[in-house]
């Protein structure tokens, strides 16, 4: 029974990223759809027309899996040389740090808005 909940409600969140398809094909709008869905669905939740409970479960399974639909990314890179030359090393490198940055300045901001004492 928990599966088939599950999987009623990763249907409840596509059905979010198939009106932002139809809306942005309507409406022209510049924005990807997973992004035009996901404000769909955050709208929705916080004028009570979808319930926390309607798609939690769901949302906290795709959140679990979430590195299982990077796998084949990261397998279809190993195919291209220039990822393991010099140069794909520094890409990595600038990569991790972008990263980094975007990671500390955003706990960062967050402490700050929080209240809480920087680090």
């Amino acid at each position: 029974m928990k599966i088939f909940t599950v999987f009623l409600q990763v249907v409840f969140i596509h059905v979010f990223l198939f009106l932002a398809m139809g809306l942005r094909y309507i409406f022209s709008i510049p924005l990807p759809t997973t992004i035009i869905g996901l404000f769909l669905l955050f709208f929705a939740l916080c004028f009570g027309v979808v319930k926390l409970e309607w798609v939690e479960k769901g949302a906290n399974w795709l959140m679990a899996e979430l590195l299982l639909f990077f796998i084949p990314s990261a397998v279809g890179i190993v195919n291209y040389e220039e990822i393991a030359s010099w140069q794909g090393i520094n890409a990595i490198l600038v990569i991790g740090l972008g990263t980094f940055i975007v990671m500390g300045s955003t706990a960062w901001i967050v402490e700050r808005f929080k209240g809480a004492d920087p680090v």
